[in-house]
C-alpha cells in the first residue's frame, strides 16, 4: 500500500489532521471526479437520460457491494443512508411480532436501533432483552446462548458500536442463531470498509452498511444485505413500484431478491460515488486495510493510555481503529476543541446514542478518535501531543 500515493489522492489531508473516521471518511479524487462528472452529465443530457446511459456502471455498483461482504448482487439493496436499510430490515421482521415475543441485543448497540426497539416494544408488547456482556465488554456469547428460547424472534447487534473500539465477536453469534433458526440482523455500519466483513463467515442473515464512513463514500449512502432464504421469509414494510409490480388487477408481486426493499428514486451521482469508493477498498484489499487501520488505532490507544490522567475505554478481546479515551478533570468537550484548534477532526461519544451501554458504565461522553490506512504516525503524534499538554 503506497500511503504517500493515496494520501495525494486524498485532497482532505493537505488542510486537515483527519481522525473522524468513524464519523465521514475523507473522499478520494476518483470518487469525487466520479459524482461531478455524473453530475454533469444529468445538467448536459437530464438526469433520466444520464442514469440510462450509465445503467452498466449502476449495476456495477450492487456487484461491487456483493465483493465487499461476500454475498451476491441480488442480495443488495440501496438506500440513502444505512438508518433506512436497518430499518427496511427490522420493520419487515417486525410485522410478524406479537406480545411475548423477544429481541436480543446488546450494551453497544446504536441509538436508533434501540429507539425502534423500543418503540416495538410499546406499540406490540414485544420484549427487549439486553445481553450482558463478558469480563472483556463484548457481548457474552454464552449468556446469548442461554437466552435462546422460542420466545426469541430476533438477535440485532451492532458489529463495533459508535462509542468504542469493540469489535464483538459476530461469527459466533452467528453460530448460535443458525442453529436456533432465529434471524441475525448485524448493524456493520462501523465495521465495512475498516476491516474485511465476509457475511458467510458470520453467518447473519441481514447486513447493513454506510458508505460515509471507512469506506470513504459519500454521506447519504447506504446498503442492505439480505440472505437469500431470509429474503423470501419477508414482507417488506412499504411498498412501491421500485419494489413489486402491479399483477394488473388488485394484487402485485414483489420483485425477486432484495430489490423489494428498495424505492425507485436515486441520487445517482451518490450512489457512483459509492461504487468507486467500495472499488477503490476492494482494489487495495480489505485485510490490508484492516491491518493497517487496526494497527494505526493499536498504537494511539497505547499512546494515549500511557499519558498520566487519560483513560481508554474500549473494551473487548479485539479492538479497532476507534479509540475512546477521557482526561481527567478536562471536559471531553473542551479536549475535542483543543484537537480542532491544531487540525485534527475528532468527534465526542453521546450517552443517548449507546443507551445501554451508558446504563451499564455511565462513562460518556469521551473523545473519539478513529485513524484509516491513510492516516500517517506523524498525525497520531499531533494528536497525542495536544492531549498530553491538555495536563501540564
Amino acid at each position: 500500500m503506497d500511503i504517500e500515493a493515496l494520501r495525494q489522492a486524498t485532497p482532505g489531508v493537505g488542510r486537515r489532521t483527519h481522525l473522524n473516521n468513524a464519523g465521514a471518511g475523507l473522499l478520494s479524487t476518483w470518487t469525487l471526479r466520479t459524482m461531478t462528472a455524473h453530475l454533469e452529465l444529468e445538467a448536459e443530457i437530464g438526469g433520466y437520460e444520464a442514469a440510462d446511459q450509465e445503467r452498466d456502471r449502476i449495476e456495477r455498483v450492487y456487484a461491487d457491494l456483493a465483493e465487499l461482504v461476500g454475498g451476491r448482487p441480488a442480495e443488495i439493496a440501496l438506500f440513502d443512508n444505512s438508518t433506512r436499510a436497518w430499518q427496511a430490515a427490522f420493520y419487515s421482521l417486525a410485522l410478524s411480532f406479537r406480545p411475548g415475543d423477544r429481541i436480543l441485543t446488546g450494551r453497544a448497540e446504536y441509538g436508533s436501533n434501540v429507539l425502534a426497539y423500543l418503540q416495538l416494544a410499546r406499540r406490540a408488547g414485544v420484549e427487549v432483552v439486553v445481553v450482558p456482556n463478558d469480563a472483556s465488554g463484548q457481548l457474552d456469547v454464552a449468556a446469548l446462548a442461554e437466552l435462546m428460547d422460542e420466545r426469541v424472534r430476533l438477535v440485532g447487534l451492532s458489529h463495533v458500536p459508535t462509542g468504542g473500539g469493540l469489535v464483538n465477536p459476530v461469527a459466533e453469534v452467528g453460530r448460535i442463531t443458525r442453529a436456533a433458526g432465529v434471524p441475525f440482523l448485524l448493524d456493520a455500519t462501523q465495521s465495512v470498509g475498516q476491516f474485511p466483513v465476509d457475511v458467510r463467515e458470520i453467518g447473519c442473515d441481514l447486513l447493513t452498511g454506510t458508505g460515509r464512513k471507512f469506506l470513504r463514500g459519500p454521506r447519504g449512502t447506504g446498503f442492505l444485505w439480505v440472505r437469500p432464504e431470509t429474503t423470501e421469509r419477508l414482507e417488506p414494510f412499504v411498498t412501491e413500484i421500485a419494489s413489486a409490480t402491479w399483477d394488473g388487477g388488485r394484487g402485485f408481486t414483489w420483485h425477486e431478491g432484495a430489490a423489494r426493499f428498495e424505492t425507485w428514486e436515486k441520487n445517482y451521482a451518490a450512489v457512483l460515488g459509492l461504487g468507486s469508493a467500495v472499488r477503490q477498498a476492494l482494489d487495495l484489499g480489505l485485510a490490508a486495510i484492516g491491518e493497517r487501520a487496526l494497527a494505526l488505532g493499536a498504537t494511539l490507544r497505547d499512546r494515549l493510555a500511557e499519558l498520566p490522567g487519560v483513560t481508554v475505554h474500549d473494551q473487548g478481546e479485539h479492538r479497532c481503529a476507534i479509540v475512546t479515551a477521557k482526561v481527567d478533570g478536562v471536559p471531553t468537550a473542551e479536549v475535542a476543541a483543543a484537537l480542532a484548534a491544531r487540525g485534527v477532526n475528532v468527534t465526542t461519544t453521546h450517552p443517548e446514542q449507546t443507551q445501554f451501554d451508558t446504563e451499564d458504565r455511565g462513562v460518556h461522553p469521551l473523545v473519539r478518535l478513529s485513524p484509516h490506512y491513510y492516516n500517517t504516525e506523524a498525525e497520531l503524534d499531533l494528536a497525542v501531543e495536544t492531549i498530553a499538554a491538555l495536563r501540564r
